[in-house]
């Protein structure tokens, strides 16, 4: 070896050899062998601990979540108790829903609130299932916590923390880990530091896995912050918090959502397009002082423990975790035209979502809030609350969805209507125009509004909704006919309406294949006209051949049979008792994770 082969060698011994004492690793936690760290991070672990002002808890174990876990959007909304103070106010209420957290995406600060447990009568069928069965059981820790309002996070990680304030009114599940501050003033606190670069830091060397275990978060260092820093965090965190609470409550998937930012008066204009335009801006000025604040967020706590050589404040856009925000929503290496593009046509595609809602009268353009979400509800219970609306509610809960205008109440003809009604008539096909280039983010040639809704509709609904859809799609084998419904609206008599507009729709067919019957034999009609006309007249044949099939075997035998539904029960076992009547949803039969 060389002279200078040897100095090289024992320069990288310098650089990747660490000396440290097996002293210096009982101050951490569980004693971990976590050599590489300083002298600087060591003595942050000789302080208090978390575990002093803020006590972790795992919570339920079902056994079973396909039995006692639903979405919110699945069962009836008056049958949801929020905001419950205590385990005495539910046993008190009769109720059977209450809102449970489950962990979740990479999300920080507030969100990923979707489920509800079944705790009717203090959880009595929960809390005693498998118990004479024979089965696995469920358990049921901490229920002195239950309720209470904590910070919650997901027991598994990416690497970066993502924990999240927990409103009063919930249970939690061991899934979804959860800590209750002793003192409500920390709150802010507590919640700022777990979010932070050193608490990320100071777990990956108390547990360098991916599990962020409730033990591991109680032996953190709890920082002595001066009174300016303790109010500069205060006053940060709750800035934070209640940015992402009202991001999560912009999309109907929100149980406290009220209607589309697109549609608020700030950021409505004549122009859709002038409108987009200015809810973007607000939405990347909003992004950009969230990281703003994370940033300043984590530079309080590094000076704390001054660990300014370790560690910097700063946050990449993509964890900045806003639903507006396309870096995070959409990830990995997407250019920012591409970015752009995702979510002018996602925010296009929630415009329609909440223009079907409008026709089918969960939602109305002159109420905010859910207005029919309760089973069996009708038009005359939706005009009790909106007696006089400017977009009209469906009268029967069946919306056609067809390759031509052959119903007045087609899905393409309301959605033009509720174009005109939400932002006027003066730039109606302007502003048409703008919704249909936006969604053919595959640039198709030729695509309109009825091709998103013959093809990507109801994608885009059952992704939404998680496989737990609220609009059912009646479709036949190839597609031909296809309707909507309402399953909060629906009735036994429902499919008997669907079975009509069938009837109707064959009729009308017949009379279609006639006229190019007709006009395939006319002599005065050119060639090229007559061949055009006889394929087309085939091809209807091929259409009421498989409507037919479709009439005969599949919608008339379960029109007769009077199906009723539960919505308790869930989309999961309602929506399967149809059949191949309904347009299938792979992965629906699934069974839930415990």
């Amino acid at each position: 070896m060389s002279n200078s082969q040897a100095h090289t060698a024992e320069q990288c011994m310098k650089k990747y050899f660490f000396r440290a004492s097996s002293l210096d690793f009982r101050v951490i936690p569980g004693n971990p062998i976590a050599y590489w760290i300083n002298d600087q991070l060591r003595n942050i672990f000789n302080g208090a601990s978390l575990s002093e002002h803020f006590q972790t808890r795992l919570g339920l174990s079902t056994a079973n979540n396909d039995r006692f876990l639903r979405n919110w959007h699945e069962v009836n909304f008056a049958a949801i108790l929020f905001d419950c103070p205590s385990r005495n106010r539910a046993l008190e209420s009769g109720i059977t829903w209450f809102p449970y957290e489950k962990g979740g995406s990479f999300r920080k600060w507030f969100g990923n609130h979707d489920l509800l447990v079944n705790w009717r009568n203090d959880g009595e069928e929960v809390r005693n299932f498998g118990a004479d069965e024979g089965k696995i059981r469920s358990h049921n820790y901490n229920l002195d916590f239950i309720f209470k309002e904590g910070i919650t996070w997901s027991d598994v990680t990416s690497g970066t923390n993502a924990f999240r304030l927990m409103p009063e009114g919930f249970l939690f599940d061991g899934r979804g880990s959860s800590g209750f501050v002793r003192e409500r003033q920390f709150t802010n606190r507590i919640l700022g530091l777990l979010n932070s670069t050193v608490s990320t830091y100071a777990i990956s060397v108390i547990n360098p896995t991916i599990a962020v275990n409730v033990g591991e978060i109680a032996k953190l260092p709890f920082p002595s912050l001066d009174g300016d820093a303790s109010a500069h965090v205060d006053k940060t965190v709750r800035m934070l918090t209640r940015v992402h609470r009202a991001d999560w409550d912009s999309y109907e998937t929100s149980w406290d959502f009220t209607s589309l930012p697109l549609l608020h008066s700030d950021y409505c204009l004549p122009k859709l397009k002038g409108s987009y335009q200015k809810l973007r801006a607000h939405w990347r000025e909003m992004t950009l002082e969230m990281q703003r604040l994370e940033e300043e967020n984590n530079r309080i706590f590094i000076d704390t423990y001054g660990l300014q050589e370790e560690l910097t404040p700063e946050v990449p856009l993509n964890e900045i975790t806003l639903t507006c925000n396309p870096h995070y929503r959409y990830g990995g290496d997407k250019s920012e035209e591409e970015l752009e593009s995702l979510l002018l046509a996602d925010t296009l595609r929630e415009l329609v979502s909440y223009a079907v809602g409008c026709m089918l009268g969960r939602y109305s353009l002159d109420k905010p809030g859910l207005i029919l979400a309760n089973q069996g509800e009708t038009q005359a219970d939706y005009l009790a609350q909106v007696p006089e609306p400017s977009f009209p509610v469906d009268d029967d809960n069946v919306i056609p969805v067809l390759d031509g205008d052959w119903f007045a109440d087609d899905v393409t003809l309301r959605f033009r209507q509720f174009l005109r009604v939400a932002f006027g008539e003066t730039h109606y096909e302007d502003n048409l125009a703008f919704i249909e280039q936006a969604l053919n983010v595959k640039g198709k040639r030729n695509y309109g509004l009825r091709d998103y809704f013959l093809s990507e509709f109801y994608t885009d609904h059952v992704k939404r909704y998680k496989k737990r859809p609220i609009y059912w799609l009646f479709s036949s084998p190839k597609g031909s006919f296809n309707a909507l419904i309402y399953m909060h609206r629906y009735r036994p008599d429902t499919v008997s309406v669907v079975l009509k507009y069938l009837r109707d729709y064959r009729e009308k067919l017949v009379t279609e294949k006639e006229r190019q019957a007709s006009t395939s034999i006319n002599p005065a009609t050119s060639q090229g006209d007559k061949t055009r006309a006889l394929k087309e007249a085939d091809r209807l044949a091929k259409v009421l051949a498989e409507l037919e099939d479709y009439e005969r075997d599949v919608l008339y035998p379960l029109a007769t049979e009077q199906k009723a539904i539960d919505l308790d029960d869930g989309v999961k076992v309602n929506y399967l008792k149809f059949g191949a009547a309904l347009k299938k949803i792979t992965g629906l039969d699934a069974k839930e994770e415990d």
